[in-house]
């Protein structure tokens, strides 16, 4: 039993940390405002609050306790502040709970608007000082808005795909160099054995979930702490931070050509020994913490090989995408564990899995693959930031020498120093052969302007490359914005588009088309796809070509904006460049936070159909362009 004085300790901090709590100056709403350009002068504010828990604010209308708005001198307001939540009935009084957005029309010349947000919050019956919030908003651009029609479809097959992907890479990891030996110590630490049999089948399960957990809960911590202390919009910038800012991109593309280098032979790359070493001591322990320190250990020692596929894995999956990264990473640590979680429930079938000379082939290959694949992390910061280094040609000509390298090495024409003699070509090793200099021949073509659709997801976009045989070049370059009167953006398969609404607006008021709205990005691998297997179709591409004005929101371009065209977000931060302010756009305009995504204008900016998002079906996207056009 715990002592007096241990309890009046206990007593005096307690009390001592509610006072802190109750002195704390914590906001009951947590605010943000969003500008958006409604005329010649005259601007839409609109204010989103995030209610604390149990507590309610009232509305404009409310006789007694209305939130209210207040502006700097030069601001004069055109509309009453509107509320656009519903209401729920309190007491016989109309409240607000959880979250709450006005919204209100002002005449503001200045550039920015500046005031002060006023409320008063209540907990049941008891409510608080009125409360201020001041803010300054920057007045965009002319955006002519329009609700959405309806919430997008969500892309499943997507998903699924980056899921099937993340599976294949885990099985795939149990064959590298630096998880294989692991085999043994997994089977030595089960050998031991357990007081029953149904204990050892309970350590061995739990070993494997131990391993999922080790590989998915930090990321999932990173998302959720994101999620909860900044909202979603704060998840999807570091999402496509990540995802296209030059520097992860770079430090990406670094790792893969260091790790290429060390599987090659070039020296030896491995985690601090004291990691390893006292993870694999704490192993020894008996119980659950033994099994966690012995999933432990095999998580830290296989890093060099599983880092960089963990590091594509979650690249590919962070398009804007809440649970995708979580899945994808549930998904690859899964089908890693199994085959430990097997070996750890049957130790005796390590008698048939042997080592030898055959590992240190498949390091190698892993060394020819890494260099591959670390090329699409250097493309992606050279299409977002428009260097102009890594071209298609030029991405091209360097995947062709890699694999024809790798196609040499299968069949012993190439050697590397360290191997022992080459003993022949076996019968698994020549099909590996076969499949690599067939892909080659594959790639070929595109050097010339072959579309190579099975790979367009990966490859530089083909109005990068410099010479189409039999094609004239498009004489913009692609996606960089001019803001002139005629389109400004070259597009897939020679189509041409804007990078503004208000350019594609105008241009469909001219025309009498319907503008096709094309929410994309530069490092985005389905849209590539999409463009590649479906604006091919001979149904869709004539709709696009001729009944259509394209406008491209290219969410990840790094393109700085001219001051008269930043924006202020719904967070307050303003807006410099392209790609943030379609994401913006994107966000709040057609409700959708990842590309690709599809939806159709009226010359008006109305919204014609649903958002519709990645989806190989080309007869159903030619309906939904014709759809459209009605």
């Amino acid at each position: 039993m715990p002592s007096k004085m241990s309890r009046r300790i206990a007593a005096i901090f307690f009390l001592a940390l509610s006072c802190l709590l109750s002195a704390a100056q914590v906001p009951s709403v947590r605010w943000s405002v969003s500008a958006r350009k409604a005329g010649a002068d005259s601007v839409v504010l609109t204010f989103s609050g995030k209610i604390g828990k149990g507590q309610h604010i009232y509305p404009p209308s409310h006789p007694v306790n209305p939130t209210e708005v207040t502006y700097a001198e030069g601001v004069t307001i055109l509309t009453p502040l509107s509320c656009n939540t519903p209401s729920t009935s309190f007491k016989g009084e109309d409240v607000l709970f959880s979250n709450a957005e006005f919204s209100q029309t002002v005449s503001a010349p200045s550039g920015s608007v500046e005031g002060t947000v006023s409320w008063q919050a209540c907990r049941e019956e008891e409510c608080g000082m009125v409360e201020d919030w001041d803010f300054k908003a920057t007045v965009p651009v002319t955006i002519e808005q329009a609700p959405p029609v309806e919430t997008p479809r969500e892309s499943a097959g997507s998903i699924w795909a980056l899921i099937l992907e993340a599976i294949l890479w885990g099985f795939a990891m149990l064959l590298t160099p630096c998880v294989f030996p692991m085999v043994p110590m997994t089977v030595s630490f089960f050998l031991k054995g357990s007081s029953t049999p149904a204990a050892g089948r309970f350590k061995a399960f739990m070993y494997g979930i131990f391993i999922v957990l080790l590989y998915t809960v930090p990321i999932s911590l990173i998302i959720l702490i994101t999620r909860i202390l900044g909202g979603e919009t704060v998840t999807a910038d570091i999402f496509n931070w990540l995802a296209t800012h030059w520097l992860p991109n770079l430090i990406f593309f670094i790792v893969f050509m260091v790790f290429a280098a060390s599987f090659f032979g070039a020296f030896e790359i491995t985690l601090p020994s004291s990691w390893t070493n006292g993870a694999d001591r704490k192993s020894d322990r008996k119980g659950l913490a033994g099994v966690f320190f012995m999933a432990l250990t095999l998580v830290l020692v296989s890093f060099s090989c599983t880092g960089p596929i963990v590091g594509t894995v979650l690249i590919k999956s962070t398009a804007g995408e809440f649970w995708a990264p979580m899945a994808t990473m549930l998904a690859f640590s899964a089908a890693f564990a199994l085959p430990f979680t097997i070996l750890a429930l049957f130790p005796s079938l390590l008698k048939k899995l042997k080592s030898g000379s055959w590992l240190g082939s498949v390091k190698i290959v892993l060394g020819f693959i890494e260099v591959a694949l670390g090329l699409k992390f250097l493309s992606v910061a050279d299409q977002t930031y428009h260097w102009g280094i890594l071209d298609r040609e030029v991405y091209l000509a360097i995947w062709i020498a890699v694999f024809t390298l790798l196609g040499l090495y299968l069949i012993g024409v190439l050697r590397f120093k360290d191997e022992g003699p080459f003993k022949g070509v076996g019968v698994f090793r020549l099909t590996l052969a076969i499949i690599d200099l067939a892909f080659v021949a594959y790639l070929i073509p595109g050097m010339f302007g072959a579309p190579l659709k099975a790979l367009s997801g990966y490859l530089p976009p083909l109005e990068t490359q410099d010479f189409i045989l039999g094609q004239e070049q498009p004489s913009a370059p692609a996606a960089t914005v001019s803001y002139s009167s005629g389109p400004d953006l070259a597009l897939a398969h020679g189509l041409r588009g804007y990078s503004t609404i208000e350019a594609a607006l105008e241009a469909s008021r001219a025309s009498g088309k319907p503008v096709f709205v094309d929410i994309t990005g530069h490092g985005c691998v389905n849209c590539r796809e999409m463009e590649a297997r479906v604006w091919s179709n001979p149904e869709v591409l004539p709709l696009l070509r001729d009944s259509l004005v394209i406008l491209a929101l290219y969410t990840d371009d790094k393109t700085r904006l001219p001051e008269s065209r930043w924006i202020t977000g719904e967070n307050g931060k303003v807006l410099k460049d392209v790609g943030r302010v379609n994401s913006y756009i994107a966000r709040t305009r057609f409700g959708v936070n990842a590309q690709p995504n599809y939806t159709i204008l009226d010359a008006d900016g109305n919204q014609k159909v649903p958002v519709r998002g990645y989806n190989l079906d080309a007869a159903d996207f030619a309906r939904f362009l014709r759809d459209g056009i009605r």
